[in-house]
């Protein structure tokens, strides 16, 4: 049994989509799904479409800087398996990604 301190540190909220580059290690073989989600701002309603990857039923969006990027590498890395996303910024205005390549190995 976990303390309350372990649950909360391990909690994740169900209904949020978390973002690739919260994950330390991305496969190239990973299967991106179209997820959508709506909200409502000034009493109207968005449907917001996005393509996610799901690990342990979590989703992770994907930007799609992040697949122009991967583009580019796998053009000139034919062998690339595993990269990882880092990301900087805090909105949407000033957030940028960097894709980096990592081994093959585990």
């Amino acid at each position: 049994m976990a303390t309350i301190g372990e649950a909360a540190d391990k909690y994740q909220p169900s209904t949020k989509t978390m973002n690739i580059a919260d994950l330390d290690r991305v496969s190239i073989e990973m299967q991106i799904e179209e997820d959508s989600f709506e909200f409502t701002k000034n009493d109207e309603t968005k449907v917001v479409t996005q393509e996610v990857i799901v690990i342990d039923e979590i989703k992770y969006r994907i930007p799609v800087t992040v697949k122009q990027q991967l583009k580019v590498l796998m053009e000139d890395n034919p062998e690339l398996k595993f990269f990882k996303v880092k990301k900087s910024g805090n909105t949407k205005d000033d957030t940028r990604y960097q894709v980096i390549p990592l081994m093959n190995k585990i």
